[in-house]
Protein backbone atom coordinates (compact mmCIF):
# COMPACT_ATOMS: atom_id res chain seq x y z
CA UNK A 1 0.00 0.00 0.00
CA UNK A 2 1.47 3.76 -1.39
CA UNK A 3 3.22 5.46 2.07
CA UNK A 4 1.53 8.24 4.29
CA UNK A 5 4.52 10.38 5.57
CA UNK A 6 3.80 13.45 7.56
CA UNK A 7 6.30 15.81 6.43
CA UNK A 8 9.07 16.93 9.18
CA UNK A 9 11.76 17.94 7.63
CA UNK A 10 13.64 14.41 7.29
CA UNK A 11 11.37 12.04 6.79
CA UNK A 12 10.31 13.24 3.40
CA UNK A 13 13.58 14.07 2.25
CA UNK A 14 14.75 10.38 3.17
CA UNK A 15 11.89 9.36 0.79
CA UNK A 16 12.70 11.91 -2.33
CA UNK A 17 16.40 10.22 -1.84
CA UNK A 18 15.01 6.62 -2.74
CA UNK A 19 13.35 7.95 -5.47
CA UNK A 20 16.62 9.66 -6.72
CA UNK A 21 18.48 6.03 -6.35
CA UNK A 22 15.79 4.52 -8.22
CA UNK A 23 16.58 6.66 -10.95
CA UNK A 24 19.77 7.16 -10.93
CA UNK A 25 20.23 2.77 -10.86
CA UNK A 26 21.17 1.18 -13.87
CA UNK A 27 21.54 -2.99 -14.68
CA UNK A 28 25.89 -2.74 -15.11
CA UNK A 29 24.44 -5.98 -18.04
CA UNK A 30 23.11 -3.83 -20.06
CA UNK A 31 26.26 -1.17 -21.17
CA UNK A 32 28.63 -3.05 -22.77
CA UNK A 33 25.46 -5.06 -24.35
CA UNK A 34 24.43 -2.31 -26.22
CA UNK A 35 27.55 -1.29 -27.31
CA UNK A 36 28.32 -5.05 -28.52
CA UNK A 37 24.83 -4.15 -30.67
CA UNK A 38 25.60 -0.51 -31.90
CA UNK A 39 29.28 -1.99 -32.99
CA UNK A 40 27.44 -5.02 -34.83
CA UNK A 41 24.95 -2.94 -37.11
CA UNK A 42 27.58 -0.40 -37.31
CA UNK A 43 30.06 -2.61 -39.60
CA UNK A 44 27.09 -4.93 -40.55
CA UNK A 45 24.66 -3.32 -41.01
CA UNK A 46 21.04 -4.47 -42.32
CA UNK A 47 22.36 -7.79 -41.73
CA UNK A 48 23.08 -7.28 -37.62
CA UNK A 49 19.90 -5.43 -37.61
CA UNK A 50 17.98 -8.61 -38.88
CA UNK A 51 19.78 -11.01 -36.91
CA UNK A 52 19.14 -8.90 -33.32
CA UNK A 53 15.21 -9.00 -34.77
CA UNK A 54 14.86 -12.37 -34.92
CA UNK A 55 16.97 -12.89 -32.11
CA UNK A 56 14.80 -10.46 -29.48
CA UNK A 57 11.07 -10.41 -31.19
CA UNK A 58 11.14 -13.92 -32.58
CA UNK A 59 10.56 -13.24 -35.99
CA UNK A 60 11.61 -11.03 -39.00
CA UNK A 61 9.27 -9.33 -41.19
CA UNK A 62 9.37 -10.47 -44.89
CA UNK A 63 9.83 -6.29 -45.32
CA UNK A 64 11.68 -4.37 -43.30
CA UNK A 65 10.43 -1.30 -44.76
CA UNK A 66 6.43 -0.48 -45.14
CA UNK A 67 6.17 0.93 -48.65
CA UNK A 68 3.30 3.78 -48.75
CA UNK A 69 1.10 1.48 -51.13
CA UNK A 70 1.06 -1.34 -48.31
CA UNK A 71 -0.14 1.25 -45.75
CA UNK A 72 -3.75 2.09 -46.65
CA UNK A 73 -4.54 -2.10 -46.59
CA UNK A 74 -2.58 -2.08 -43.24
CA UNK A 75 -4.89 0.76 -41.74
CA UNK A 76 -8.16 -0.94 -42.86
CA UNK A 77 -7.59 -3.31 -39.51
CA UNK A 78 -7.50 -0.43 -37.18
CA UNK A 79 -11.12 0.92 -35.20
CA UNK A 80 -12.61 3.68 -37.55
CA UNK A 81 -13.51 5.93 -34.28
CA UNK A 82 -9.73 5.23 -33.80
CA UNK A 83 -8.68 7.18 -36.29
CA UNK A 84 -11.08 9.97 -35.86
CA UNK A 85 -9.56 10.30 -32.52
CA UNK A 86 -6.46 10.05 -33.88
CA UNK A 87 -7.15 13.19 -36.40
CA UNK A 88 -8.67 15.24 -33.45
CA UNK A 89 -5.58 15.06 -31.51
CA UNK A 90 -3.38 15.84 -34.42
CA UNK A 91 -5.26 19.11 -34.97
CA UNK A 92 -4.91 19.97 -30.97
CA UNK A 93 -1.13 18.94 -31.50
CA UNK A 94 -0.59 20.86 -34.26
CA UNK A 95 -2.41 24.14 -33.26
CA UNK A 96 -0.43 24.25 -30.12
CA UNK A 97 3.18 23.72 -31.56
CA UNK A 98 2.04 25.98 -34.53
CA UNK A 99 2.34 28.83 -32.20
CA UNK A 100 6.34 27.83 -31.65
CA UNK A 101 7.45 28.09 -34.34
CA UNK A 102 10.52 30.83 -34.27
CA UNK A 103 11.25 32.93 -37.73
CA UNK A 104 14.53 33.82 -38.98
CA UNK A 105 15.57 37.57 -38.76
CA UNK A 106 18.07 40.27 -39.63
CA UNK A 107 18.98 43.43 -38.46
CA UNK A 108 20.97 47.04 -40.06
CA UNK A 109 22.56 48.79 -38.43
CA UNK A 110 23.32 52.41 -39.26
CA UNK A 111 26.45 51.97 -40.44
CA UNK A 112 25.77 49.19 -42.69
CA UNK A 113 26.27 46.48 -40.68
CA UNK A 114 23.71 43.58 -41.11
CA UNK A 115 23.76 40.46 -38.85
CA UNK A 116 20.97 37.75 -38.18
CA UNK A 117 19.82 34.34 -37.58
CA UNK A 118 18.61 31.39 -39.81
CA UNK A 119 16.11 28.93 -38.29
CA UNK A 120 15.02 26.02 -40.34
CA UNK A 121 14.37 22.28 -39.91
CA UNK A 122 16.86 19.50 -39.53
CA UNK A 123 17.60 17.54 -42.64
CA UNK A 124 16.51 14.57 -41.08
CA UNK A 125 15.00 13.10 -38.09
CA UNK A 126 14.51 9.04 -36.61
CA UNK A 127 11.19 8.65 -34.23
CA UNK A 128 11.15 5.39 -32.22
CA UNK A 129 7.76 3.85 -31.30
CA UNK A 130 8.47 0.77 -28.90
CA UNK A 131 5.89 -2.13 -29.58
CA UNK A 132 5.65 -4.93 -26.79
CA UNK A 133 2.51 -4.73 -24.75
CA UNK A 134 1.79 -0.85 -25.35
CA UNK A 135 2.69 0.34 -28.56
CA UNK A 136 2.23 3.92 -28.09
CA UNK A 137 0.48 5.42 -31.23
CA UNK A 138 0.34 8.60 -29.15
CA UNK A 139 3.98 8.67 -29.27
CA UNK A 140 4.01 9.06 -33.14
CA UNK A 141 1.89 11.95 -33.16
CA UNK A 142 3.93 14.05 -30.24
CA UNK A 143 6.84 13.16 -31.78
CA UNK A 144 6.24 13.54 -35.49
CA UNK A 145 4.11 16.69 -35.58
CA UNK A 146 6.08 19.42 -34.06
CA UNK A 147 9.33 18.14 -36.16
CA UNK A 148 6.89 18.62 -39.59
CA UNK A 149 5.86 21.87 -38.69
CA UNK A 150 9.32 22.78 -37.60
CA UNK A 151 10.05 21.69 -41.10
CA UNK A 152 12.03 18.49 -40.97
CA UNK A 153 12.29 17.31 -44.57
CA UNK A 154 12.10 13.71 -43.93
CA UNK A 155 10.87 11.57 -41.07
CA UNK A 156 11.71 8.10 -40.88
CA UNK A 157 10.26 5.73 -38.17
CA UNK A 158 11.38 2.11 -36.47
CA UNK A 159 9.15 0.10 -34.87
CA UNK A 160 9.07 -3.43 -33.46
CA UNK A 161 7.34 -5.69 -35.71
CA UNK A 162 4.67 -7.82 -33.58
CA UNK A 163 5.15 -11.53 -33.00
CA UNK A 164 3.80 -12.56 -36.23
CA UNK A 165 6.17 -10.34 -37.77
CA UNK A 166 3.50 -7.75 -38.75
CA UNK A 167 3.14 -3.84 -38.18
CA UNK A 168 0.84 -2.87 -35.14
CA UNK A 169 -2.00 -1.24 -37.41
CA UNK A 170 -2.73 1.60 -35.12
CA UNK A 171 1.16 2.72 -34.84
CA UNK A 172 0.93 2.89 -38.92
CA UNK A 173 -2.02 4.88 -38.99
CA UNK A 174 -1.06 7.40 -36.28
CA UNK A 175 2.39 7.75 -38.59
CA UNK A 176 0.21 7.79 -41.78
CA UNK A 177 -1.80 11.42 -39.88
CA UNK A 178 1.55 12.85 -38.44
CA UNK A 179 3.31 13.18 -41.86
CA UNK A 180 6.11 10.36 -41.15
CA UNK A 181 7.34 9.44 -44.86
CA UNK A 182 9.24 6.27 -44.25
CA UNK A 183 8.80 3.10 -41.80
CA UNK A 184 10.94 0.45 -40.92
CA UNK A 185 9.85 -3.19 -38.98
CA UNK A 186 12.50 -2.91 -36.46
CA UNK A 187 12.82 -2.26 -32.55
CA UNK A 188 15.31 -2.44 -29.76
CA UNK A 189 19.27 -1.08 -29.43
CA UNK A 190 19.47 -2.03 -33.06
CA UNK A 191 17.06 0.30 -34.89
CA UNK A 192 18.68 3.57 -32.53
CA UNK A 193 21.52 1.90 -34.20
CA UNK A 194 20.63 1.64 -38.03
CA UNK A 195 19.01 5.31 -37.18
CA UNK A 196 22.36 6.43 -36.04
CA UNK A 197 25.00 5.02 -38.28
CA UNK A 198 22.89 4.40 -41.55
CA UNK A 199 22.41 1.33 -42.73
CA UNK A 200 21.92 -0.28 -46.50
CA UNK A 201 17.90 0.17 -46.12
CA UNK A 202 17.88 3.10 -43.31
CA UNK A 203 18.85 6.46 -43.98
CA UNK A 204 21.16 7.99 -41.62
CA UNK A 205 19.42 10.43 -39.69
CA UNK A 206 20.75 14.10 -37.60
CA UNK A 207 18.29 13.06 -34.67
CA UNK A 208 16.55 9.83 -32.57
CA UNK A 209 13.57 11.13 -30.66
CA UNK A 210 11.02 8.50 -28.39
CA UNK A 211 10.50 6.40 -25.66
CA UNK A 212 11.96 2.87 -25.57
CA UNK A 213 13.10 0.49 -22.85
CA UNK A 214 16.37 0.79 -20.69
CA UNK A 215 18.22 -0.62 -23.94
CA UNK A 216 16.73 1.72 -26.31
CA UNK A 217 17.66 4.51 -23.96
CA UNK A 218 21.12 3.15 -23.56
CA UNK A 219 21.56 3.22 -26.84
CA UNK A 220 20.32 6.70 -27.20
CA UNK A 221 22.83 7.86 -24.19
CA UNK A 222 25.81 6.08 -25.95
CA UNK A 223 25.13 7.44 -29.09
CA UNK A 224 24.35 11.21 -28.24
CA UNK A 225 27.28 13.15 -30.03
CA UNK A 226 26.79 10.76 -33.14
CA UNK A 227 22.98 12.01 -33.55
CA UNK A 228 20.82 14.88 -31.20
CA UNK A 229 18.37 12.95 -28.98
CA UNK A 230 15.82 14.26 -27.30
CA UNK A 231 16.53 13.46 -23.94
CA UNK A 232 17.30 10.92 -21.27
CA UNK A 233 14.29 9.35 -20.07
CA UNK A 234 13.82 7.94 -16.54
CA UNK A 235 11.01 6.33 -15.10
CA UNK A 236 8.08 8.37 -15.02
CA UNK A 237 6.02 10.55 -12.51
CA UNK A 238 3.20 12.86 -11.70
CA UNK A 239 3.61 14.73 -8.53
CA UNK A 240 -0.20 16.05 -7.18
CA UNK A 241 -1.00 19.37 -5.01
CA UNK A 242 -4.16 19.21 -3.86
CA UNK A 243 -6.02 20.78 -0.45
CA UNK A 244 -8.91 19.94 1.54
CA UNK A 245 -11.70 20.84 -1.75
CA UNK A 246 -9.86 18.26 -4.17
CA UNK A 247 -11.86 14.66 -4.75
CA UNK A 248 -9.95 11.97 -2.87
CA UNK A 249 -11.62 9.72 -6.74
CA UNK A 250 -10.25 11.92 -8.60
CA UNK A 251 -6.55 12.06 -6.95
CA UNK A 252 -6.62 8.13 -6.54
CA UNK A 253 -7.41 7.18 -10.13
CA UNK A 254 -4.62 9.74 -11.52
CA UNK A 255 -2.07 9.07 -9.08
CA UNK A 256 -2.56 5.44 -10.48
CA UNK A 257 -2.62 6.30 -14.39
CA UNK A 258 0.91 7.08 -13.76
CA UNK A 259 1.71 4.26 -11.37
CA UNK A 260 0.66 1.78 -14.61
CA UNK A 261 3.42 2.86 -16.61
CA UNK A 262 6.13 1.16 -15.28
CA UNK A 263 7.06 -0.67 -11.98
CA UNK A 264 9.32 2.16 -11.50
CA UNK A 265 7.34 4.89 -12.00
CA UNK A 266 6.37 7.55 -9.20
CA UNK A 267 3.55 8.91 -8.09
CA UNK A 268 3.44 11.62 -4.96
CA UNK A 269 0.47 13.39 -3.68
CA UNK A 270 1.08 16.30 -1.98
CA UNK A 271 -0.98 17.65 0.82
CA UNK A 272 -2.15 19.80 4.07
CA UNK A 273 -5.00 17.67 4.72
CA UNK A 274 -4.54 14.68 6.60
CA UNK A 275 -8.27 13.54 5.82
CA UNK A 276 -7.35 13.98 2.18
CA UNK A 277 -4.69 11.54 2.34
CA UNK A 278 -6.79 9.16 4.41
CA UNK A 279 -9.42 8.89 2.01
CA UNK A 280 -7.21 8.69 -1.02
CA UNK A 281 -5.73 5.97 0.34
CA UNK A 282 -8.78 4.29 1.35
CA UNK A 283 -9.84 4.72 -3.09
CA UNK A 284 -6.39 3.29 -3.91
CA UNK A 285 -7.20 0.44 -2.41
CA UNK A 286 -10.93 0.52 -3.89
CA UNK A 287 -10.25 1.50 -7.58
CA UNK A 288 -6.68 -0.78 -7.68
CA UNK A 289 -9.22 -4.14 -7.81
CA UNK A 290 -10.77 -2.61 -11.25
CA UNK A 291 -7.30 -2.09 -13.14
CA UNK A 292 -5.85 -4.54 -15.49
CA UNK A 293 -2.07 -3.48 -14.61
CA UNK A 294 -3.14 -4.06 -10.82
CA UNK A 295 0.38 -5.75 -9.91
CA UNK A 296 2.53 -2.92 -11.37
CA UNK A 297 -0.09 -0.45 -9.98
CA UNK A 298 0.88 -1.94 -6.58
CA UNK A 299 4.28 -2.82 -7.19
CA UNK A 300 5.02 0.84 -8.18
CA UNK A 301 2.74 2.83 -5.24
CA UNK A 302 4.47 0.38 -2.89
CA UNK A 303 8.00 1.30 -3.59
CA UNK A 304 7.76 4.71 -4.77
CA UNK A 305 4.29 6.05 -4.06
CA UNK A 306 3.63 7.96 -1.53
CA UNK A 307 1.25 10.69 -0.13
CA UNK A 308 3.09 13.58 2.00
CA UNK A 309 1.46 15.52 4.67
CA UNK A 310 2.82 19.15 4.83
CA UNK A 311 1.85 21.59 7.27
CA UNK A 312 -0.04 24.29 4.91
CA UNK A 313 -0.31 24.83 1.20
CA UNK A 314 2.92 27.09 1.26
CA UNK A 315 5.32 24.41 2.02
CA UNK A 316 3.28 21.85 -0.57
CA UNK A 317 4.16 24.99 -3.28
CA UNK A 318 7.64 25.08 -2.25
CA UNK A 319 8.35 20.75 -2.26
CA UNK A 320 6.89 20.35 -5.47
CA UNK A 321 9.60 23.01 -6.78
CA UNK A 322 12.11 21.01 -5.73
CA UNK A 323 10.89 17.75 -6.90
CA UNK A 324 10.57 19.37 -10.41
CA UNK A 325 8.29 16.40 -11.64
CA UNK A 326 7.70 15.61 -15.07
CA UNK A 327 3.58 16.03 -14.61
CA UNK A 328 2.16 18.21 -11.99
CA UNK A 329 -1.59 18.21 -11.16
CA UNK A 330 -3.33 21.01 -9.54
CA UNK A 331 -6.53 19.90 -7.60
CA UNK A 332 -6.90 22.70 -5.64
CA UNK A 333 -9.99 25.46 -4.95
CA UNK A 334 -8.37 28.13 -6.97
CA UNK A 335 -5.72 26.29 -8.99
CA UNK A 336 -5.16 29.52 -11.16
CA UNK A 337 -3.86 31.17 -8.22
CA UNK A 338 -0.54 28.49 -8.32
CA UNK A 339 0.68 29.34 -11.80
CA UNK A 340 3.18 31.68 -11.39
CA UNK A 341 4.40 30.03 -8.42
CA UNK A 342 5.55 26.59 -10.04
CA UNK A 343 8.76 27.30 -11.84
CA UNK A 344 10.19 23.73 -11.90
CA UNK A 345 8.03 21.23 -13.91
CA UNK A 346 7.49 19.38 -17.28
CA UNK A 347 3.98 19.84 -17.78
CA UNK A 348 1.09 21.51 -15.36
CA UNK A 349 -2.65 20.29 -15.04
CA UNK A 350 -4.84 23.14 -13.92
CA UNK A 351 -7.69 21.83 -11.86
CA UNK A 352 -9.81 19.31 -11.32
CA UNK A 353 -10.57 18.35 -14.61
CA UNK A 354 -7.49 18.32 -16.42
CA UNK A 355 -6.37 14.93 -15.43
CA UNK A 356 -2.57 13.79 -16.68
CA UNK A 357 -4.26 11.62 -19.45
CA UNK A 358 -5.66 14.39 -20.88
CA UNK A 359 -2.04 15.31 -22.20
CA UNK A 360 -0.62 11.76 -22.76
CA UNK A 361 -3.36 12.13 -25.51
CA UNK A 362 -5.30 14.86 -26.63
CA UNK A 363 -4.83 18.49 -25.39
CA UNK A 364 -2.24 19.38 -27.46
CA UNK A 365 0.91 20.31 -25.34
CA UNK A 366 4.03 17.96 -25.86
CA UNK A 367 3.84 14.64 -23.22
CA UNK A 368 7.23 14.41 -24.30
CA UNK A 369 8.38 15.58 -20.83
CA UNK A 370 11.46 15.61 -18.82
CA UNK A 371 12.17 13.62 -15.44
CA UNK A 372 14.16 13.11 -12.62
CA UNK A 373 14.14 16.65 -11.39
CA UNK A 374 15.57 17.40 -14.74
CA UNK A 375 12.27 20.16 -15.04
CA UNK A 376 14.59 22.57 -13.15
CA UNK A 377 16.81 22.82 -16.30
CA UNK A 378 15.21 21.26 -19.42
CA UNK A 379 11.64 21.78 -21.62
CA UNK A 380 9.14 19.92 -22.96
CA UNK A 381 9.85 18.05 -26.28
CA UNK A 382 9.05 21.35 -28.61
CA UNK A 383 9.53 22.46 -32.54
CA UNK A 384 12.70 24.05 -31.40
CA UNK A 385 13.75 20.63 -30.87
CA UNK A 386 13.51 20.35 -34.67
CA UNK A 387 15.52 23.10 -35.55
CA UNK A 388 19.07 24.32 -35.78
CA UNK A 389 20.01 28.15 -35.81
CA UNK A 390 22.91 30.05 -37.30
CA UNK A 391 23.58 33.31 -37.07
CA UNK A 392 25.85 35.80 -39.85
CA UNK A 393 27.46 38.78 -40.03
CA UNK A 394 28.13 40.73 -42.50
CA UNK A 395 30.39 43.77 -42.08
CA UNK A 396 31.39 46.97 -44.51
CA UNK A 397 35.21 47.62 -45.30
CA UNK A 398 34.14 51.10 -42.93
CA UNK A 399 32.40 49.40 -39.79
CA UNK A 400 35.69 47.10 -39.63
CA UNK A 401 38.04 50.11 -39.71
CA UNK A 402 36.14 51.63 -36.92
CA UNK A 403 36.42 48.18 -34.87
CA UNK A 404 39.32 46.51 -35.76
CA UNK A 405 41.66 48.28 -32.66
CA UNK A 406 39.45 46.43 -30.39
CA UNK A 407 39.37 43.30 -32.51
CA UNK A 408 43.17 43.28 -32.27
CA UNK A 409 43.29 44.35 -28.82
CA UNK A 410 40.88 41.74 -27.83
CA UNK A 411 43.09 38.92 -30.22
CA UNK A 412 46.39 39.95 -28.52
CA UNK A 413 45.47 39.92 -24.33
CA UNK A 414 44.02 35.85 -25.29
CA UNK A 415 47.80 35.55 -26.83
CA UNK A 416 46.23 34.50 -30.14
CA UNK A 417 48.25 36.95 -32.68
CA UNK A 418 47.14 34.42 -35.68
CA UNK A 419 43.54 36.29 -34.85
CA UNK A 420 44.78 39.44 -34.71
CA UNK A 421 46.81 39.70 -37.91
CA UNK A 422 43.71 38.36 -39.69
CA UNK A 423 42.28 42.04 -38.83
CA UNK A 424 45.57 44.02 -39.31
CA UNK A 425 46.41 42.49 -42.88
CA UNK A 426 43.04 44.29 -43.97
CA UNK A 427 44.11 48.02 -42.75
CA UNK A 428 48.26 47.24 -42.86
CA UNK A 429 47.72 47.71 -39.15
CA UNK A 430 51.57 47.34 -37.22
Amino acid sequence: MITTVIADGKKEYEFIDCLKKRAQSSDKDVVPAVSAILENVRENGDKAVREYTIKFDGTAPEKTEILPEDIDGIITKCDPELISTFEKASANIRDFHQRQVQQSWLTTKENGVIMGQRVRGLKRVGIYVPGGTAALSSSVLMNAIPAKIAGVRELVMCTPPQKDGTPNPDVIAAAKIAGVDRIFLMGGAQAIAAMAYGTETVPKVDKIVGPGNIFVATAKKLLYGTVDIDMIAGPSEILIVADKTADPKFLAADLMSQAEHDKLASSILLTDSEELAEQTKSEIARQMQYLSRKDIIEYSLDNYGAIIVCSDISQVIDFANELAPEHLEVCCADPMEYVGKLDNAGSVFLGNYSPEPLGDYFAGPNHVLPTSGTARFFSPLSVDSFIKKSSFICYTEDALRKDAADVVRFADAEGLTAHANSIKVRFDME
